[in-house]
């Protein structure tokens, strides 16, 4: 067992009972960090703003393009507009159709999720839709979420702001203290702890995903390295 708890409450603070599950695609289920950050790598070195992989991916990870507007300016010079981002996203999908992965064990792990809470599991991602439908797609787990697929780009505000938990809680009629949110980036979990769920933190120790210490220190309650954990410590709690 590879999860390990990121902070101790009283048995009476956290029911154990879990009623829905909500996974944040990119890094949970889509092995996609890798891809899009190359991708937004290259685009960025073009306006003049060099960085590494590790740099890259601590500036953006779980955030939308959008909003990382003033950093981009403030380092080289140039707002990005819509006809900027719309190339950026045309690289990004073209890099997935050609390399998407999913994460290890995510299929097996979301599946059993659909079974043991057959109206209470969702998606809830910062991306725009097309880029989550096309990775379900591809992953062939569209079915599995049906009509519970949420983007933070069409909420009020995206992560780390709360709004697109918020709005996966009220479609399946859970509260936040049973459900347990999946993530993998500081802004993600932000965003969970905001909306008052349960956040398990994905951190399996790899070049493209956050350091498990920095999700616990945004307020991740378990780290999970390897998502069979997620089979076995969350689905038994139902």
């Amino acid at each position: 067992m590879t999860a390990s708890t990121g902070t101790t409450p009283a048995p009476t603070a956290v029911p154990t009972r879990v009623d829905a599950v909500i996974f944040d695609c990119d890094g949970v289920i889509a092995d996609s960090e890798g891809l899009t950050n190359e991708v937004l790598r290259g685009m960025l070195a073009e306006l003049g703003w060099q960085l590494t992989r590790e740099e890259c991916l601590a500036e953006f990870a779980g955030h939308a393009l959008i909003d990382r507007a003033d950093v981009i300016e403030q380092h080289t010079g140039v707002r990005i507009d819509h006809d900027w981002i719309v190339r950026f996203r045309a690289g990004r999908d073209e890099a997935l159709r050609a390399h998407l992965q999913p994460i290890s064990g995510a299929a097996e792990a979301v599946r059993a999720a659909a079974r043991r809470f057959p109206r209470g599991i969702a998606l809830a991602s910062g991306a725009d839709r097309a880029k989550i439908e096309l990775q379900l797609d591809m992953l062939g787990l569209a079915d599995a979420f049906g009509a519970q697929v949420f983007s933070g780009l069409e909420q009020p505000r995206t992560k780390p702001a709360p709004d697109v938990y918020l709005s996966a809680m009220a479609a399946l009629g859970v509260g936040p203290e049973r459900t347990v949110v999946v993530e993998d980036t500081v802004a993600g979990v932000t965003a969970g702890v905001a909306a008052g769920a349960r956040v398990w933190g994905y951190a399996p120790g790899d070049a493209t995903h956050t350091p498990a210490e920095r999700l616990l220190a945004a307020g991740a309650e378990v780290i999970i390295t390897d998502m069979a954990d997620l089979v076995a410590s969350i689905l038994d709690r139902g």
